[in-house]
């Protein structure tokens, strides 16, 4: 069973600044547990058979509009019957007055009663984007995640094989930190993963022979990284001396994270190779093949071309 995530309505509130029309004592246990987002303009009107009550309500100009110009007691019914149904809260958005049936029907039922100066359509797509992040579903890899030339690498290994170290050497490159050892990756779309790294872990690296260490501070701000969209994996082996690695690069993999297909490739470690220009290459490589340019199925159309004369 897929695990739910959830955020307090709290903090939402705190993060997107909504001013707060009625707060119920249970304010701050208040959980938003779905990324859905409504505009109940059908609930008001009187239908009723599919209202999501865990949903976020959005009362905009339009709603607005229809219960101003409603008689005074067919407006208060209505309001009256769309709290009672019990939304998770309801967001005046525009600045727009709050009706003062509104407040008196919230504070009846406990219903959250906020307002916000952003106008609908902006803020109902704010709040979808960061309530996709915050109740994505999520795994925790053992890897390190890192951005090199705006490429998102997620390398996987085992233990003792060079993930850190040339993690740190990337770093010493210009390129960017987020996780070590621990990568918490989130699919916060159907066709997009992006990880980070446990807030206890976050900006540290092992190194095996010296300890912990903090990269923020060894390289300063610039040099790490709260979070990243994952591109690419980049699976690390030590070298087995007569197995076959891919050479030309026709072989395309892809590795299964969350139900999305993520390209991968196998690079064989062993003394003397530089893993981190290799690396550097396999991320502008893969954000070559993105723009549409795939340097192995040219080169094999070359090959084709010169076989045919």
């Amino acid at each position: 069973m897929e695990d739910i995530y959830s955020i307090s309505l709290s903090q939402l509130a705190e993060e997107f600044n909504f001013e707060t029309i009625v707060a119920p004592e249970n304010f701050d246990k208040i959980l938003v547990k779905t990324p859905e987002v409504m505009r109940p303009g059908l609930a008001l009107a009187g239908f009723y058979e599919i209202f999501d009550e865990e949903r976020l309500h959005l009362i905009g100009n339009a709603e607005h509009r229809y219960l101003s110009e409603l008689d005074p007691t067919d407006r208060k019914k209505k309001i009256y019957d769309f709290i009672e149904a019990r939304p998770n809260a309801v967001i005046f958005t525009s600045g727009l007055e709050v009706f003062e049936d509104m407040i008196e029907a919230a504070k009846t039922y406990s219903v959250p009663l906020l307002r916000t100066q952003e106008k609908t359509s902006p803020i109902m797509a704010s709040l979808i984007g960061s309530l996709n992040t915050y109740l994505a579903p999520r795994i925790t890899r053992h890897g390190v995640l890192i951005e090199v030339y705006g490429e998102g690498l997620l390398l996987l290994g085992d233990s003792g094989v060079g993930k850190s170290e040339t993690a740190i050497e990337l770093v010493k490159r210009g390129h960017r930190l987020i996780a070590d050892d621990a990568v918490e990756i989130k699919r916060v779309s159907a066709k997009t993963l992006v990880g980070n790294a446990p807030e206890i872990i976050r900006h540290y690296v092992e190194l095996r022979g010296i300890g912990i260490v903090d990269i923020r501070r060894l390289f300063g701000m610039g040099a790490v990284k709260e979070s990243e969209k994952i591109d690419l994996v980049i699976n690390l082996e030590p070298w087995v001396q007569g197995k076959m690695y891919d050479r030309l690069g026709l072989d395309e993999q892809k590795v299964d994270i969350l139900g999305i297909k993520i390209p991968a490739i196998t690079i064989p470690v062993r003394p003397g190779r530089n893993l981190a220009i290799i690396l550097e290459i396999a991320a502008m490589n893969n954000r070559q093949k993105k723009m549409g340019y795939n340097t192995a199925e040219e080169f094999n159309k070359r090959l084709l071309s010169q076989m045919q004369f």
